[in-house]
């Protein structure tokens, strides 16, 4: 597919998924909306691609809703708005269902609905230039779904403190890391060959275990202790007997690289990208 404010790229095992709209910080427009959730679905679909990496052009990494475009024409987000009031959100991997392992490498500022693709991925690195804010409450509007999503991984009084100060104050790279939204700050030149090095790692590992682990780990957001571990025990029981089962340790005891099975995907959505 081809698409006109985000780039789909391939390297070797690894897909890239790239915000592209550098002149206004990657802001999603009514577009760039539409075609996130074609984009995620294209490469988690692609066997070729063992780990989606997620980055944007530029100097920022994504910066929310384009609200110029909302301030004169609100029509144009009239989609996203009924979304919004069902919490049927398809902005980041989490929202569309995306089983391949997602790195998201954030090369400058975050602010406001870029944050789901911060809290919503299952790594995060960033450019020591990258920098964090919330600044919904400071353009009258209410934060909830991103500032809910980090709560699973920061301390709340962080969240609370980003969600409520607002545009008045950014979190540095580096105090991104001390609080663990992100899991490791590297140089700017550096953060696109750590990315690409990292999902090269995680590349290595049996696809159709990757997938049941990710279940099992995002589902345990959703359910107490007791629950999440019976959901996890099936995930574990899924893999038996699968191929990748043997492969592994007989490769082990070969000295050898594993040869594992492609995990099963399904077809990516049509759509008018495709016309």
């Amino acid at each position: 597919m081809s698409y006109a404010t985000l780039r789909v790229e391939r390297e070797g095992d690894v897909g890239w998924l790239v915000f592209d709209r550098p002149d206004v910080g990657n802001a999603m427009d009514a577009r760039m909306l539409d075609e996130l959730e074609s984009a995620w679905r294209e490469l988690d679909a692609d066997e070729r691609v063992k780990v989606i990496v997620n980055t944007g052009e530029g100097e920022a990494f994504q910066t929310g809703l384009d609200v110029v475009q909302l301030s004169r024409d609100r029509d144009a987000l009239r989609e996203q708005s009924r979304r919004t009031k069902r919490a049927e959100l398809r902005l980041s991997a989490w929202h569309n269902g995306v089983e391949t392992p997602v790195i998201a490498a954030v090369n400058g500022v975050c602010a406001g609905g870029g944050l789901h693709f911060v809290a919503d991925a299952d790594m995060v690195i960033a450019s020591s230039r990258a920098t964090f804010l919330d600044p919904h409450v400071s353009i009258g509007q209410v934060t909830a779904f991103e500032a809910i999503a980090l709560l699973r991984k920061m301390p709340a009084e962080a969240v609370m403190r980003m969600a409520l100060v607002g545009s008045h104050e950014r979190l540095t790279a580096q105090r991104a890391l001390e609080l663990g939204m992100v899991s490791e700050v590297v140089a700017a030149d550096r953060l696109r060959a750590a990315a690409q090095e990292l999902a090269e790692k995680v590349a290595r590992n049996s696809p159709s275990a990757m997938a049941a682990t990710k279940r099992a780990l995002w589902t345990a957001f959703e359910l107490g202790l007791t629950d999440a571990c019976r959901v996890g025990a099936g995930e574990v029981v899924s893999m038996w007997g699968h191929p990748d089962q043997v492969e592994g340790p007989q490769a082990f005891a070969e000295g050898r690289t594993p040869r594992w099975s492609a995990r099963p995907r399904s077809a990516p959505p049509t759509s008018d990208h495709d016309r």
